[in-house]
């Protein structure tokens, strides 16, 4: 069984919570809150509370034990970016981007991996 668990618009470059995604793919649900809690850096937290929400989301909905969930999937994808300018010498412009990203988190369960 498989639950999953979304965060759209997160003000955050993709890349940079990519770096901390690659720590936690396919680890235990529980090891790898474990292991957001120790990562200091905004990118765990917005992981950590997305996470949390799929472990909510299985043991609600769905009727399954935290405890034999693991992380099957982690996509972070990128949303819309805000356009900006920052002002420069002589009167110019220089454009920027201010990102956003969809994070999604698939968990999936070790009893109905196994079968």
């Amino acid at each position: 069984m498989e639950v999953q668990a979304t965060s759209k618009f997160v003000r955050m470059s993709p890349l940079k919570i990519r770096d901390v995604a690659r720590v936690i793919r396919g680890k235990s649900a529980e090891e790898a809150m474990n292991l957001l809690r120790f990562i200091p850096r905004k990118s765990a937290r917005l992981l950590a509370k997305t996470l949390k929400s799929a472990m909510a989301n299985a043991e609600n909905n769905n009727n399954l034990s935290a405890d034999s969930l693991f992380i099957s999937r982690i996509l972070v994808d990128e949303g819309p970016a805000i356009k900006r300018f920052k002002p420069a010498a002589r009167g110019s412009a220089h454009p920027f981007k201010k990102r956003t990203t969809h994070i999604n988190i698939v968990l999936s369960d070790l009893a109905s991996d196994e079968e």
